[in-house]
């Protein structure tokens, strides 16, 4: 069954990796490779063509940018100050699918609600 979604899958580039290895004092440096083996896919409103795609991502790349800096450290004065779109662009890589099927046999759940 097709969902009413789009997906947007982030992957780490050097300079979220740069900010890991930053504040981590386990001895041993996150690799570039390790940073994007499990990536985080967001499901996002549907559209139509790629300027569409665009807006969406400019609206909702704060909120997915913070949803990965927490990934690593909840302490937010350990983030980036510059958390705006070209920020966003520059830390990640961008993976945007148009087409989500659903093929669970159980409902849908959704946490925190």
């Amino acid at each position: 069954m097709d969902v009413n979604r789009g997906a947007i899958v982030v992957k780490p580039k050097q300079p979220f990796v740069d900010w890991i290895n930053e504040w981590d004092d386990s001895g041993e440096p996150t690799s570039l490779e390790e940073a994007r083996v499990e990536c985080t896919a967001y499901l996002v409103p549907c559209w139509n063509d790629d300027a569409e795609c665009d807006r969406i991502l400019r609206q909702l790349c704060r909120p997915i940018f913070e949803t990965e800096l927490e990934g690593w450290y909840t302490d937010e004065s350990m983030w980036p100050k510059k958390r705006g779109y070209a920020t966003f662009l520059a830390w990640f890589d961008v993976e945007a699918h148009s087409v989500v099927h659903e093929f669970g046999d159980k409902r849908i759940e959704v946490e925190g609600t």
